[in-house]
């Protein structure tokens, strides 16, 4: 899977003298990263008295709420903190806790942050920054489900727009198809790196989505495959990545997938064959990863 980090609107615009929306957004934008909430609201609803379909304006009140509503308190844990700790230990030295900042949401402050932004996308639904925006949220407050559903709705309406997006200050967004998929494989990335096998469901129901309309993207075929591979149903796990080859042969990750389907299902000899193939592949760390592997179906 490739790496992509979510996106979030929290960036510096440049004001425009002669527009006097201009003047909202550069005024937020200065009491936002100077982290002056007072100000922030004041211009806020100075903004919303003077265009309130401003869709600047939606992603800015998201903002607000959305920085409000994160909380940081002193806890014990199991798992190493936020930033700096303290590492608890017994008398025998081994590990039993963590002391350190645990981030937590305010629910009341988030739900206005995400009742803000779904108003923005009901009124501007290509706007893909706000749809960014959310789901960026919904991830970090772990809310799984909604994350799912967010990114399902916005592959569905990429079919309804053929992927003619628009971001910060409704600028045409360059290779709109290209830039979707590729955030969506780093949002799959997310979900795989909490390494909750629950969670492989939600990483499949996005792949299927994303197939459902983009039939020949690699990626989704191979994270589909990835979805059955952990759960032990192999011959549901490589059908896709022969899909996948089908449509690039010299992929190096579908082949070494593919080689190590038929590994974990006991079928040395067609691992053999893949790997084989790698061999045959331009790319050197690749061709040397096959070689081992190789060698030790060979030693067994």
């Amino acid at each position: 899977m490739q790496m992509f980090k979510g996106i979030v609107f929290l960036a510096v615009f440049i004001p425009s003298l002669a527009c006097h929306g201009q003047d909202f957004k550069a005024d937020f934008d200065k009491s936002f990263h100077a982290g002056d909430t007072t100000s922030q609201i004041l211009v806020l609803k100075e903004w919303e008295a003077s265009n309130p379909k401003d869709p600047e304006l939606f992603t800015r009140y998201f903002n607000y709420f959305f920085a409000k509503s994160k909380k940081k308190v002193l806890a014990l844990t199991s798992d190493p903190p936020y930033g700096e700790g303290l590492l608890i230990q017994d008398s025998t030295g081994s590990t039993v806790g963590y002391m350190g900042d645990r981030i937590y949401f305010d629910p009341n402050l988030l739900q206005a942050a995400f009742n803000r932004i779904d108003s923005g996308i009901a009124l501007f639904p290509d706007r893909l920054d706000m749809r960014f925006g959310k789901i960026y949220a919904l991830g970090q407050e772990k809310d799984w489900t909604g994350f799912t559903d967010e990114i399902i709705k916005t592959v569905r309406q990429s079919k309804r727009n053929r992927n003619k997006w628009t971001w910060t200050n409704d600028e045409r967004k360059d290779n709109g198809e290209q830039f979707l998929l590729s955030s969506i494989q780093g949002y799959q990335t997310e979900l795989y790196e909490t390494e909750n096998d629950s969670l492989l469901r939600n990483m499949r129901s996005i792949a299927q989505e994303v197939l459902k309309y983009y039939p020949d993207h690699v990626e989704s075929l191979s994270t589909l495959s990835v979805t059955y591979l952990l759960l032990g149903e192999y011959d549901k796990g490589i059908e896709p990545l022969l899909k996948a080859e089908a449509i690039n042969p010299k992929d190096g990750i579908v082949l070494g997938n593919i080689a190590q389907g038929y590994r974990l299902k006991g079928d040395t000899a067609s691992a053999l064959n893949y790997y084989g193939k790698m061999l045959r592949l331009d790319d050197q760390e690749a061709k040397a990863f096959a070689q081992k592997q190789i060698q030790a179906l060979q030693a067994r």
